[in-house]
């Protein structure tokens, strides 16, 4: 995640983009003029279709898109342009071509339901001129971009000489080309970085059906080697993705409630492209893909993932995992602000915890019950050997902070260097600072950045110092 946010990728997406048009309403009767509903119109939704779904998601990811497509002179190219700037995304090597009709998909629903669609589109290739135009300005921009993605409906932007000769350019300069193809034809796709169809394209594509582990091992690897592909990927919805490298491996998603599948494809094809990008291998980037998906399937309508809750997502996913707990100042402050936009009180404690035993559980349990999250700030070796001499810690640092990270209580542990943690609180900014009762009467540090301090009773006869000189009378 650290180097998906440090890379801020610049993706170009190459493809079809379109207007869905929604009208909502309530159907209550049949019209007397034919045997049809008469649907109520409540109101109507104008969403980026397409391609555009798959720039939605780049965008939510944090990563700087341009855009390659070409739209008609007509009010739907207007609300296009509209809607992608008022996204963020750089529009300025759109081409309108005159008397090309910009696909426009109008849904009628009513009562949550979907009765009608009806599509006002041009289905043949760009022109020529168009093609070479947007060749030319990829070729003078394409040392700018980290990856680019075709996203492929059909619609006539990917003609197959501009499929081809835009995958040549990118493999000439060693950017990753990711394609979410279209049709059963996948020969104007090849040489790419790879493909993402799903189970029933690739058996069409594949001319394999697929029905179990064997033909699907058979359709990713036909795929991947017939069209010289770097990597075979299929995806399995639910399942995962299946990568076909030397091997076939599948990455499995984690089980999460299925409200709307609309719009997983391109959430998958945005975050391979965002992933590789940004330096991950093949099985990474398709973890990461599936996390984002499973965010995607869990909400209504063509939705997006974000970074934050990706991160959200894995930190519910690895709970019991004292690794993922672990976290620097710059990572403390990124997820402190999080919680913080979720209205999560976040209490914050502190302390050496060089022995960790039964009165350091009990006092971070107590702590924990003051809010939703607790932050446990840690010394370093050097900032103990300061404070304590030259025979402390006992254990270091990489020790204390995996056995505090493995309490069910703790949710996140942060080191900090100096002799007080007032830097760390002030990344924090945390609701509730705690502190032992032997605090009653004493400045506790970082009070004035907390909105409260609490003081906590500690368990009589516990105490690091009091294992240490037991030890040592044991040895006399």
């Amino acid at each position: 995640m650290d180097r998906i946010r440090a890379k801020n990728s610049h993706i170009a997406v190459v493809g079809d983009l379109m207007i869905d048009h929604y009208i909502w309403g309530k159907c209550e009767r049949i019209s007397p003029e034919a045997p049809v509903q008469v649907v109520g119109v409540a109101k109507e939704s104008i969403l980026l279709g397409g391609a555009g779904n798959v720039i939605h998601n780049l965008i939510s990811l944090d990563s700087r898109v341009s855009v390659y497509t070409v739209l008609g002179s007509d009010e739907s190219a207007k609300l296009a342009r509209e809607l992608l700037d008022n996204a963020g995304a750089d529009s300025t090597a759109i081409i309108e071509e005159s008397g090309r009709t910009t696909t426009k998909k109008s849904r009628v629903i009513a009562s949550n339901q979907q009765i009608l669609r009806f599509d006002d589109e041009n289905r043949k290739d760009i022109s020529l001129s168009s093609q070479e135009s947007i060749l030319s300005t990829i070729k003078q921009n394409i040392h700018t971009y980290d990856t680019i993605l075709l996203s492929d409906y059909g619609k006539g932007v990917l003609s197959e000489g501009l499929t081809r000769d835009i995958i040549a350019l990118a493999n000439r300069h060693n950017i990753p080309i990711l394609i979410d193809p279209k049709g059963d034809n996948y020969d104007k796709y090849r040489a790419a970085t790879l493909l993402t169809p799903n189970k029933k394209e690739a058996s069409l594509a594949s001319a394999i059906e697929i029905i179990d582990g064997d033909t699907l091992q058979q359709a990713g690897f036909r795929l991947k080697n017939d069209l010289d592909l770097k990597y075979g990927i299929i995806t399995l919805s639910e399942e995962g993705i299946a990568i076909f490298t030397e091997d076939m491996q599948i990455t499995p998603t984690v089980a999460r409630e299925v409200y709307d599948v609309t719009g997983a494809g391109d959430t998958v094809l945005a975050s391979l492209g965002i992933a590789l990008s940004s330096g991950l291998d093949i099985y990474e980037a398709c973890e990461f893909a599936n996390k984002a998906a499973a965010i995607v399937v869990a909400k209504v309508g063509s939705a997006t993932a974000t970074l934050n809750e990706i991160e959200e997502y894995e930190h519910s996913l690895n709970k019991g995992k004292a690794e993922s707990k672990i976290k620097d100042f710059f990572q403390i402050e990124r997820i402190s602000k999080r919680l913080k936009s979720q209205g999560r009180k976040i209490i914050f404690t502190n302390g050496c915890f060089d022995i960790l035993h039964r009165g350091h559980a009990t006092y971070l349990q107590a702590a924990k019950e003051l809010g939703d999250i607790l932050i446990v700030g840690v010394n370093s070796d050097e900032s103990i050997e300061r404070l304590k001499g030259e025979s402390r810690p006992i254990n270091p640092l990489a020790d204390r902070e995996y056995l505090l990270a493995s309490l069910e209580s703790v949710d996140y542990v942060v080191p900090f260097l100096e002799d007080t943690p007032y830097g760390l609180i002030e990344q924090i900014y945390p609701d509730v600072l705690v502190k032992g009762a032997d605090y009653v009467g004493k400045e506790v540090i970082g009070s004035d950045l907390a909105k409260e301090v609490k003081l906590i009773g500690l368990v009589v006869g516990k105490s690091t110092t009091g294992i240490i000189e037991k030890i040592s009378r044991s040895q006399i």
